[in-house]
């Protein structure tokens, strides 16, 4: 183990996973090899954060992160201290059967080979004490914290002069919605999509059917505020889902009726609630591609015909993210003007601050919040 005097003294955002949420302190130890260290300077807030309380682990929070590479360990090449990063919860291997397909958004190493088998591509054990406890992290990052240590596959360059504010929302919101549409359902120019749920996530769905070139972008959410938010973001209709609708007959009805009762070529579920997971299957066509992209839980009934015919169902998950190739691609989409990160950062808080960030996300009071772990570091990095 390191010693003492090698670790460094973070603020770090804790859950014992029974609901609650603590400001504590910890130790960040050197990184060990092929691991980075991270002077975490900004933090996004997403759903998960909060289902993530009640998961029974005690974890630093956090997974959509960016910040400035504080220490490198031996093995590491093309990263260097001071350099400005944006963090990816993939984390792949490389060497695995499923990195070997490209599918490095489901590596062996991080995520098991079955859903009831976690796989782990967290950094070495110790990594971070909570007093003489060693104490895991969320999604092997957690952000939340003034310093987080994380495999070197999970950290991507920034190009000059991105906010780490923008840079953090990519990391998972950003990469989950644009991927879902483009590597994912693989949007076609001229094809009519449906989105369920207008939180971080839906919006980049949204962004990434425009991208794609899709004809109408239907919108669907119980609120009218996201609804707005998701026109600046490429909708072209806006359905408010009335909650008294359990079979969900207006929304289906509504969408067939804007697409001359035919159904939508791609739908996809971006709620995060179980309930809802199939109701793509109900909005898209025959021979159309429906899309889970929330990774909700939880019992739900299907009925064979809702997949008549020919349609397609996925439980995609982190929007088919290849980091080496996905990450690149944001950043150009964002400097040519095409993706628009900025414009959903509505709220900023403090990492004291954590549980009303948290709490203002669920009550739809903010669109996007990003906590600031340090003062002055928030705009840019030349």
């Amino acid at each position: 183990m390191p010693r003492a005097s090698q670790f460094v003294e973070s603020r770090a955002a804790i859950t014992t996973g029974a609901g609650d949420l603590l400001l504590q302190q910890v130790r960040v130890a050197p990184p060990g090899p092929d691991e980075v260290r991270i002077r975490v300077v900004a933090a996004g807030v997403c759903h998960t954060d909060h289902a993530s309380l009640s998961w029974g682990r005690t974890m630093v929070l956090g997974h959509e992160g960016a910040g400035i590479i504080d220490a490198v360990g031996p093995g590491v090449t093309g990263l260097a201290i001071g350099q400005p990063v944006c963090l990816n919860w993939a984390i792949p291997c490389g060497a695995c059967p499923q990195c070997a397909r490209g599918n490095e958004h489901i590596c062996d190493r991080t995520h098991g080979r079955w859903p009831e088998r976690f796989g782990t591509s967290a950094a070495h054990a110790g990594s971070t004490l909570w007093g003489d406890q060693a104490i895991d992290r969320s999604f092997h990052l957690g952000v939340f914290s003034d310093f987080t240590i994380v495999r070197k596959e999970a950290v991507s360059p920034l190009p000059a002069g991105m906010g780490l504010g923008e840079a953090a929302l990519l990391g998972c919101a950003v990469m989950t919605g644009v991927g879902s549409a483009l590597n994912v359902a693989q949007v076609r120019p001229g094809e009519t999509v449906a989105v369920v749920g207008c939180g971080g996530v839906g919006l980049n769905v949204i962004q990434g059917a425009r991208i794609a070139g899709a004809s109408r972008i239907i919108a669907m959410d119980l609120r009218s505020e996201p609804l707005e938010r998701a026109r600046h973001f490429g909708a072209t209709d806006g359905i408010l889902v009335q909650s008294d609708d359990p079979a969900f007959a207006d929304q289906i009805g509504k969408v067939r009726a804007l697409t001359d009762d035919y159904g939508v070529d791609v739908a996809f579920e971006a709620t995060g609630s179980a309930r809802l997971s199939f109701l793509p299957l109900h909005l898209v066509r025959n021979g159309g591609r429906a899309i889970q992209v929330s990774g909700s839980h939880g019992a739900v009934t299907a009925h064979m015909p809702d997949f008549m015919w020919d349609k397609s169902y996925s439980t995609a998950l982190y929007g088919g993210c290849c980091p080496t190739r996905d990450f690149p691609r944001l950043f150009t989409m964002m400097a040519e003007n095409k993706l628009h990160v900025s414009d959903q950062i509505t709220h900023h808080y403090g990492l004291e601050s954590a549980g009303q960030a948290i709490s203002d996300m669920l009550s739809g009071v903010s669109g996007k919040g990003v906590i600031w772990l340090t003062g002055d570091d928030h705009v840019s990095h030349a």
